[in-house]
């Protein structure tokens, strides 16, 4: 059983302070001994990239790894196991270059977290850039890599986000730009020539997060169709001429980002009527078969179909390729999809779209309410609110009229 999320932010902070403030000082002698004995190269040559937990962010660091080949670095990255198929979306990164840690129990995490540093120290990475947002165990991860230039966001001035002093180029985290430009701002970092206090002190057009997109074949896109047909129950040769997504769930991480299945099911209903020719698919993991059975049932309109489980992981560019627009609670989905020409309407509430927005043909919507965004660095995205009326102050009509400027009404 995979540990528990809470748990894991309880033993970050209960063991990784205190351990972060261990390893500092032994850091510090490290570095001060490659100082003396050891020079390092001019420029970020082998460099590792870790994010672990969020299979979103494998989209939206996309750019920043792009930018590392750019510059004549060679890639790897270290992603909890679970989610990295994540990665195999634009190939980016190759097969071999992709370190994982398997969090299914405590006693995996421990083993496979020392293989992977010996990994590290075998592939003799020279340069880390931790993604995660304060994270002690990235840190630390960072800390024992033994890589001359590491490179992460440091808290400065702020409090309780404390980590340790374990980076050789510390970033200020910028909450008021897309989080994808604040990835780029760590690669900045690591290729600077010179000291910055803090790094980077670059401004990052929109251009630069242009997202690559998925490679999808005919062969592929049949397969998926094919699958559709069998769902539907139609054995015409081509599919009928609109196909909705729906994407009613969100990850455990942050249930307060779901809209209420009730509202998917009003939505249904009423995008029927205005789309009389659409079929709905009701998307999700296997694990979510049930809960896009519950939208369905409540919707009760003769063409929405449980698609949930339907297509493995890597073959959703390609349903992507074949429907004509995907409503989705703020989730992967909603960046998987940035790599496919589908258009979206992602719903936010406890996050932003201004720092998680999609990067593909998407329209946000979100409520603005005064207590919204709750969610942010400053408490690793745990929020105490239980009433999500951030996403309860979304209709139905806001819905169906972003839909309308990718559809066109009827």
């Amino acid at each position: 059983m995979t540990i528990r999320v809470d748990t894991m932010r309880r033993i970050d902070h209960l063991a990784g302070v205190p351990l972060c403030a261990i390893l500092t000082p032994i850091v510090y002698l490290y570095d001060w001994l490659i100082g003396i004995f050891k020079t390092p190269s001019n420029r970020p040559q082998k460099v590792l990239f870790i994010e672990l937990s969020e299979m979103g962010s494998a989209i939206l660091v996309d750019p920043a790894l792009r930018e590392t080949i750019a510059r004549g670095g060679q890639i790897y990255f270290l992603i909890f196991k679970s989610n990295k198929a994540s990665l195999d979306l634009l190939q980016t990164v190759p097969q071999a270059n992709i370190l994982t840690i398997d969090a299914s129990g405590l006693f995996t995490l421990i083993t496979t977290t020392i293989q992977a540093l010996i990994q590290i120290h075998r592939i003799g990475i020279d340069t880390v850039i931790d993604l995660e947002l304060f994270s002690r165990f990235t840190a630390l991860l960072t800390g024992c890599s033994g890589a001359k230039r590491r490179v992460g966001y440091h808290i400065f001035h702020g409090e309780g986000l404390w980590r340790g002093d374990l980076l050789t180029h510390k970033v200020h985290y910028n909450p008021h730009i897309h989080i994808a430009k604040n990835f780029l701002s760590l690669v900045h970092a690591a290729f600077s020539t010179e000291a910055e206090l803090p790094f980077s002190k670059v401004a990052i057009t929109d251009q630069e997060i242009h997202l690559a997109q998925a490679v999808v074949s005919d062969e592929q896109k049949q397969q998926i169709a094919s699958r559709i047909r069998d769902v539907i129950q139609d054995q015409m040769s081509s599919l009928p001429a609109t196909v909705i997504l729906i994407n009613p769930n969100a990850s455990d991480l942050l249930p307060q980002r779901r809209w209420a299945p009730e509202r998917f099911a009003e939505l249904i209903q009423a995008a029927s009527k205005v789309w009389p020719e659409a079929i709905f698919l009701v998307t999700g993991s296997p694990e979510e078969k049930n809960y896009a059975a519950k939208v369905i049932e409540m919707a009760d309109v003769p063409y929405a179909f449980n698609f949930a489980g339907m297509v493995k992981f890597n073959e959703l560019p390609a349903l992507y390729h074949l429907a004509h627009v995907m409503v989705t609670n703020d989730s992967g989905p909603g960046h998987f999809s940035s790599v496919t020409p589908l258009p979206t309407v992602v719903l936010f509430g406890p996050e932003t779209p201004a720092l998680y927005g999609s990067l593909g043909k998407s329209i946000p919507i979100f409520a603005g309410l005064a207590c919204s965004p709750c969610v942010s660095a400053a408490n690793h995205r745990k929020t105490p609110c239980t009433n999500n009326l951030c996403m309860q102050a979304i209709t139905v009509p806001q819905v169906i009229s972003a839909m309308k400027k990718w559809l066109g009404p009827h």
